[in-house]
């Protein structure tokens, strides 16, 4: 990756950000924490890696798309907005009682594949995807994006083993892997312990990056859809509510609103990390 291109998909990172914000400093409400700890990774598959037609958004041969983790529609939302699903404005309608832009994943905001939200399903519905293009040769990559603490439920881990014996090479996950969730730590509320040997175990090909670096997201891409007969796991190590110092790594912000003075702050972090990248 050029260093041309590496700046534009970290300056496109910290404009979902500051999207994502907006959103939800208009409606009040929403999931910041683990929403930005997603941004470097949709701004990858959104503006380098995915095959997607913002004017064709049922083409056949589309790449999929499955948040799991269906409450980061913070960081979702921004990024089919930026790509041109629809129009900017209308995420002044998040969580709008009378909008169309609920807290969660839904299926009929333009570029999203699949309604999520109930935690532990989507990698199933992404492995069915993938197995439907088996069938199809339609040559599509269906991609899933998880939360490590989602991955405590079990249905998870069932998914895994029928990707395995099915051997849907044409399936990427990435565990958005912040080891936070909604009342604490990932150690502290249930210990998931050596994620890479556990999904080698259930025959995925596993990379272990850092989620925050756009040019290592890029690679593992990469090499994921080039493996054969077995279907891939990226495990990327983020940081809760990145890019806002006081948001960063705590589990208060998986939820929480933040007041006036907080936004502010926020902005101008965001801000200034924007104008950075820019010089």
């Amino acid at each position: 990756m050029n260093k041309k291109k590496k700046k534009e998909l970290e300056k496109k990172a910290v404009q979902l950000r500051i999207t994502g914000l907006k959103m939800v400093q208009t409606a009040q409400s929403g999931h910041i924490g683990g929403a930005f700890s997603l941004s470097e990774i949709l701004s990858v598959l959104y503006f380098d890696k995915m095959n997607v037609d913002p004017k064709h958004p049922h083409a056949p041969d589309r790449d999929r798309l499955v948040l799991s983790k269906g409450h980061a529609t913070v960081a979702l939302y921004p990024a089919l907005a930026c790509r041109g699903f629809f129009p900017l404005s209308d995420l002044d309608s998040f969580r709008n009682i009378n909008g169309h832009m609920s807290g969660h994943a839904e299926i009929h905001v333009p570029g999203v594949d699949i309604s999520t939200g109930s935690l532990g399903q989507g990698l199933s519905c992404a492995v069915g995807l993938a197995l439907a293009e088996k069938h199809s040769k339609l040559g599509y990559h269906t991609y899933a994006i998880l939360g490590d603490g989602e991955i405590q439920e079990g249905q998870i881990w069932e998914a895994c083993m029928f990707a395995a014996a099915q051997r849907l090479d044409n399936l990427t996950a990435i565990l958005d892997s912040n080891k936070v969730q909604l009342d604490g730590s990932i150690k502290e509320i249930l210990d998931t312990g050596d994620l890479a040997g556990k999904f080698e175990s259930f025959g995925f090909h596993v990379q272990s990056i850092d989620g925050h670096d756009v040019e290592a997201i890029s690679n593992a891409l990469d090499l994921a859809e080039s493996v054969k007969d077995k279907p891939s796991m990226i495990i990327a190590n983020t940081i809760k509510g990145k890019g806002v110092s006081f948001m960063e790594g705590k589990s208060e912000w998986h939820g929480k609103t933040p007041n006036e003075a907080e936004f502010k702050l926020a902005f101008q972090e965001l801000e200034e990390a924007y104008h950075k990248l820019e010089e």
